[in-house]
């Protein structure tokens, strides 16, 4: 069974608590837009379409719960203007995952839209809200298993190793049911690689400094039993090196918290290194993402605000107590792993140039460049201005 990150039923929200795994399972109650922004903020959720799944619920939540005791306006436009100043509020959580900023900017057209209607009234609009948001988690699933079933055909046609037989696929960060409402990104390309027959192992790496590949990669590829070994960073020339051909390592594959028009991908620092070597050592490298990740306001790269986070993340880890026998889940420490008053630089993110992407692989299908060159990353979308399936505002 595929890990749950994300609880939800009308009215209730719970999150998985990232920073205690992969020591301990433990499900936050999400109550308001606050309990989200910091539950964001901290990194207890983290993962693009994640981050703006539980964003986009929790605004839901609040907004039943003030139904349900009447703290709700009866004026639509009183809840609409409610409405867009908690996306607002929300959106400054983690500016850098574009997927956030379009929950928002999709789930603020759906009110404006329904409020300008004549029987519209704040129960309406409110209701109108919390199904389109509910419906964003759905598709998110549905999304993930689609570019899942796109990334490993791709590998598997366009590879000299997929040809001929089962392939290892080397991925960086978390992006799999942890990262997204369910199955995952990069991590779901390597799990439909795996449910097809196709996989010989999976390669993570560590991901530092906030150790999401070890902590939550690893804890995923462990309980979903699929073949799978850690690397740190600094191993992955080495790997390809060392191991392509014994491994029959294909393809690197990574998520993306922003990509631009061009094709210029933001993801977790680190990702811009993997995608150099794999030129080097002629492996493919694919960014597996929802069409909601595409940014096409966004020319390219160079436009990309990068998130800097405290320099305590490279200079510290946290864990449970190790006795020289076994874990001590209940004594939690936090250890200095650098000199004392060295500065520190600490982006999140890095910025792939779209010239060593090889494919972007979404739910339609896996974008490639033309013949000059460039990616046409319009043409997957078609026009619909709030970009929610209309299914979204039935059966309220």
């Amino acid at each position: 069974m595929v890990l749950q990150a994300i609880k939800y039923k009308r009215g209730s929200l719970q999150i998985l608590d990232q920073l205690k795994l992969p020591h301990a399972e433990v499900y936050d109650e999400i109550r308001s837009s606050e309990d989200a922004w910091h539950a964001i903020k901290e990194m207890r959720t983290r993962g693009a379409p994640a981050i703006a799944i539980v964003a986009a619920l929790s605004l839901a939540v609040e907004l039943q719960e003030n139904s349900t005791k009447g703290r709700l306006s009866t004026t639509a436009e009183e809840v609409v203007a409610f409405i867009i100043e908690k996306l607002d509020y929300l959106v400054t959580s983690r500016p850098t995952a574009v997927n956030l900023a379009d929950a928002a900017r999709k789930l603020r057209i759906v009110v404006e839209d329904f409020a300008n209607s004549e029987s519209a009234d704040g129960k309406v609009v409110k209701n109108v809200y919390v199904k389109a948001a509910e419906q964003m988690l759905i598709d998110d699933v549905l999304d993930n298993e689609a570019i899942g079933k796109h990334g490993a055909e791709w590998i598997k046609e366009n590879t000299e190793e997929g040809k001929r037989g089962s392939v290892s696929i080397l991925t960086h960060c978390n992006t799999g049911s942890l990262a997204t409402a369910g199955y995952g990104t990069a991590l779901g390309v390597i799990r439909t690689v795996h449910g097809k027959g196709w996989l010989k192992n999976a390669f993570c790496t560590e991901t530092r400094p906030y150790n999401q590949g070890s902590r939550l990669t690893a804890f995923e590829l462990v309980h979903d039993q699929i073949p799978a070994t850690l690397v740190t960073d600094s191993m992955a020339a080495a790997l390809l090196k060392l191991k392509r051909s014994s491994d029959r390592i294909a393809a690197i594959v990574t998520g993306a918290d922003r990509v631009a028009a061009n094709g210029d991908t933001a993801n977790k620092i680190g990702t811009y290194s993997l995608a150099i070597l794999a030129r080097y050592h002629g492996v493919k490298f694919l960014v597996a993402a929802p069409r909601t990740t595409i940014d096409l306001e966004t020319k390219s790269g160079e436009d990309i605000v990068i998130e800097e986070r405290p320099g305590k993340e490279v200079t510290m880890v946290k864990g449970p107590r190790f006795d020289g026998v076994s874990l001590d889940l209940q004594s939690v420490e936090t250890v200095s792993i650098a000199a004392d008053g060295i500065g520190v630089w600490n982006p999140a993110f890095d910025v792939t140039p779209a010239e060593l992407i090889d494919g972007i692989v979404t739910e339609v299908g896996v974008a490639e460049k033309d013949g000059d060159g460039k990616f046409d990353l319009a043409r997957l979308f078609v026009a619909n201005r709030s970009g929610i399936k209309p299914s979204t505002i039935g059966g309220l």
